[in-house]
């Protein structure tokens, strides 16, 4: 797997274990990419705005921030890197805590290394799928979803959205007017269920709806009991 022109995947690793550093970077160094290594919160980020990275695997506990708090500076920097928490914490709600905090995705120590290969290529492949301009496009009324530029907009205006939101979004725009449950949902942009924890669902639904409902008539509607959809808007916003 390869960036877009044919260089080399970039990975921000950030963990105070060096040898952990040391076994992950090494293991993805045979998938042919380039880390970049940090063991603390202040030279990841330097290292972020330096390298721009295609990935982000980053620990929760650092010794001078923690993880969610750094995620949410990195976030401020660029919307785009999808990011998977590396961490002991290991219960449902700390899953839950990382991945309504922006992350993409959460592995629990001890993992294997085989795993988290599969699961950053997953990630990869959700936030850099290409296609041709034509099919690339995804339109629903006025909302606008380009799956090569990993652009939104609605009525022209930009929306920027980070990566489990742009999945999310894209698949109620692949299913216009279709009614989609939480467990569907969850099956279809997280791949697990938290054990049946369908709140981070409402979560992101609630993160959706504030960047592409307010100030404008909805178009993200709850269907009691059930899930949601999506449907065009109907009269002005």
């Amino acid at each position: 797997m390869y960036r877009a022109d044919g260089s080399a995947i970039r990975v921000l690793l950030v963990d105070d274990e060096v040898v952990l550093t040391s076994l992950v970077s090494l293991a993805l160094s045979y998938e042919g990419w380039a880390v970049d290594v940090a063991h603390d919160g202040a030279t990841a980020l330097q290292l972020y705005r330096e390298q721009r990275p295609d990935v982000v695997v980053l620990d929760i506990m650092l010794p001078d921030t923690d993880g969610i708090r750094l995620l949410r500076m990195l976030r401020e920097e660029d919307q785009s890197s999808p990011t998977l928490f590396l961490t002991a914490r290991d219960s449902v709600d700390d899953r839950i805590v990382g991945l309504t905090a922006g992350g993409d995705d959460y592995m629990t120590k001890p993992f294997s290394l085989e795993e988290l290969v599969a699961r950053l290529r997953g990630l990869l492949r959700r936030s850099m799928m290409t296609s041709s301009d034509e099919e690339s496009r995804i339109v629903v009324g006025e909302l606008v979803l380009d799956e090569s530029s990993y652009e939104v907009s609605r009525a022209g205006e930009s929306i920027a959205l980070t990566t489990t939101e742009f999945e999310l979004l894209r698949y109620f725009m692949r299913n216009p007017r279709r009614v989609l449950t939480r467990a569907q949902i969850l099956d279809r942009v997280w791949n697990y269920d938290f054990a049946g924890k369908a709140s981070i669902v409402d979560l992101y639904v609630s993160y959706l709806r504030k960047k592409i409902d307010t100030g404008r008539a909805s178009m993200i509607h709850t269907v009691r009991g059930v899930g949601y959809v999506l449907r065009p808007a109907e009269g002005p916003g």
